[in-house]
């Protein structure tokens, strides 16, 4: 079994670390790697596509130098190597028409304020990994212990 990765992406060290410990739980199952800005997890990105890895979520802080994380997540939804991958803001300082875009443009699958509440972060991650699983074709049954039993229940009943 391969495993599945979920990059995070905030320019503040102790937010990338809090994301990180709080979806720890995936690790298991998943790879999770942690960028401190969007040129360094695009850079990321086409490294680990060129390996053929499966890239299943992305969180992002949205208030970032150089490029912001709906401008980034919008990239990424817009590139049809990550048609697939499931895509999170996070962040406190975005503005409305900020969260208009990132649903809009980038259509992010959430969107957490700052701060967070882990568990529901964790929950939320489960259930993108379960779409994400079933969306690309992969074997639930080898996932499942990082997968939301209620969407995937929902997901086999669907097909």
């Amino acid at each position: 079994m391969e495993k599945l990765t979920v990059i995070c992406v905030d320019d503040q060290p102790e937010v990338l670390n809090a994301v990180a410990r709080d979806i720890g739980p995936l690790a298991s199952h998943c790879e999770i790697e942690e960028c401190q800005s969007a040129q360094e997890c695009l850079e990321l990105l086409d490294e680990l596509d060129a390996e053929g890895t499966p890239i299943a979520l992305i969180i992002s802080d949205h208030v970032m130098p150089d490029k912001n994380g709906v401008q980034m997540l919008t990239e990424i939804a817009d590139d049809h190597r990550f048609k697939t991958t499931r895509l999170f803001l996070l962040t406190g300082l975005a503005t409305h028409q900020d969260t208009i875009m990132a649903i809009n443009k980038a259509g992010i699958d959430r969107y957490f304020e700052k701060a967070w509440d882990p568990d529901e972060l964790l929950d939320e991650c489960r259930r993108a990994l379960t779409r994400y699983v079933f969306a690309t074709g992969l074997d639930y049954l080898e996932y499942q212990p990082v997968l939301d039993a209620e969407t995937t229940y929902k997901l086999i009943s669907s097909s």
